[in-house]
């Protein structure tokens, strides 16, 4: 009884951890604890870095201009799609996932393999959206602390990204025209 009054009063609701994990029934496939562990990680990095960007003599922006958000969001997602799905990073997902088969345009299709952090660092690796904000919190804090570094690497992300788009398209006219 004591021990049940020292947790959280919504963990003495659901019961305990493990009740909580064994009744969301995700088994291997939804590794809460290591999930639980990445967010944690994500969440020490932000404050990290939140307290190097308000240290002495620098501050936060009051706004991100349009600007700014248009090649971070460009950038974010050409660097989310290079890290889960290209070729050439295949290397960095590849303790924690298995090669399928190609997936067109220079990335491949691979399945995450193992259990508990593996898993869940291989789900991490391997999903553009689950990257996006990892992806989107660094450029936009170099932003901040490194601008004019985070904007070079920022445009190169972005004008491979309008390559991708330009290539594409030309690619769907030239199987149009036959």
């Amino acid at each position: 009884m004591v021990e049940q009054l020292k947790q959280p009063r919504a963990l003495r609701q659901a019961g305990s951890v493990q009740e909580v994990i064994a009744g969301y029934n995700g088994g291997d496939e939804m590794p809460l604890v290591p999930y639980a562990g990445i967010m944690g990680v994500y969440t020490a990095a932000f404050a990290g870095l939140l307290l190097a960007a308000r240290s002495p003599g620098r501050r936060l922006p009051e706004r991100i201009p349009t600007t700014d958000l248009a090649w971070l969001g460009v950038a974010t997602y050409k660097l989310s799609r290079l890290i889960s799905s290209d070729r050439v990073t295949s290397p960095l997902r590849a303790p924690f996932t298995e090669y399928i088969e190609p997936a067109g345009a220079s990335e491949v299709k691979e399945q995450v393999r193992g259990t508990g952090i593996r898993r869940a660092i291989g789900d991490l690796l391997t999903c553009p959206y689950c990257l996006g904000p990892w992806v989107a919190t660094a450029l936009g804090f170099g932003l901040v602390l490194t601008p004019r570094t985070t904007r070079l690497i920022g445009g190169i992300l972005a004008a491979a990204a309008v390559s991708d788009a330009l290539n594409h398209a030309t690619m769907a006219i030239k199987k149009r025209e036959g």
